[in-house]
């Protein structure tokens, strides 16, 4: 026989989802001011304000949308990097993103963009293993030895990017990619008011680690990592991670392996 709530239970449950409305609410808005305060003043939108940094990293998304669309994130990003290459505000770019599966490979798919918009196949370094931004951001560093960079995406993924690489010792500024219309947004900036408490959880609290770290990949040097270095490759556990690919790019110039 179906339980019938009474007057009070109603009332406790209406109170208790009123109560996480605000907590979650709250934290939404302080997480936002918290991430904005701390990174105001390191993003720029000209390209002829912004320092020259040596190493540009550009964040990844997919190429095309789910119905078969273009991605104008993606596009975008493509064009803000490919602009700051060739203003010499950067050397080389890491495209960093997701490839966790055989099919999906967007490290794979900006670099192909950003090799058509007339940047030299040798300057791009893929990061197949940036499943999220911090793993972009902490293997910016610890696997591609870079404590300083220009990270390239839209101006609200910039901010919570460089929040992220505050925390982690790498002096990042942003340039903002062009922002996408408000309709073809709307579903990202939703997510992103959950991404930025989510991301202050992680570098505050819960001391996140990336999902696979491995061996270090010098920007700039054409000499290609071993297979026994590759093989190295290990996962948040410490387990070894497989690998499909080496990754290894145009005249030698070493990417990542891609995982299994």
């Amino acid at each position: 026989m179906p339980l019938k709530m009474t007057t009070r239970m109603k009332r406790r449950l209406w109170s208790a989802v009123v109560l996480v409305a605000i907590v979650a609410v709250a934290a939404i808005i302080g997480a936002g001011a918290l991430i904005r305060t701390a990174v105001k003043g390191r993003t720029y939108s000209d390209v002829s304000s912004i320092p020259h940094r040596r190493v540009g990293l550009i964040l990844g998304c997919s190429r095309r949308l789910s119905d078969g669309r273009p991605n104008l994130f993606f596009a975008y990003r493509v064009a803000a990097a490919a602009q700051l290459f060739k203003a010499r505000k950067i050397d080389y770019l890491i495209v960093s993103g997701d490839n966790h599966v055989a099919g999906y490979d967007e490290p794979t798919d900006m670099k192909q963009s950003l090799v058509a918009a007339g940047v030299p196949e040798e300057r791009v370094y893929c990061d197949y293993a940036g499943f999220r931004t911090f793993d972009s951001i902490v293997r910016a560093k610890y696997v591609f030895g870079q404590t300083s960079v220009t990270v390239i995406s839209q101006e609200f993924h910039n901010q919570r990017a460089i929040y992220i690489a505050g925390h982690q010792g790498v002096d990042a500024l942003g340039f903002n990619a062009r922002e996408v219309d408000s309709f073809n947004s709307f579903r990202t900036k939703v997510r992103e008011q959950f991404a930025m408490v989510k991301t202050v959880l992680d570098v505050c609290l819960l001391r996140t680690r990336p999902k696979f770290l491995g061996p270090k990949i010098e920007v700039g040097n054409c000499a290609p990592p071993t297979v026994g270095a590759l093989a190295g490759l290990q996962r948040q556990d410490g387990t070894q991670a497989g690998i499909v690919d080496l990754g290894v790019g145009h005249a030698g110039i070493p990417g990542i392996a891609r995982f299994v």
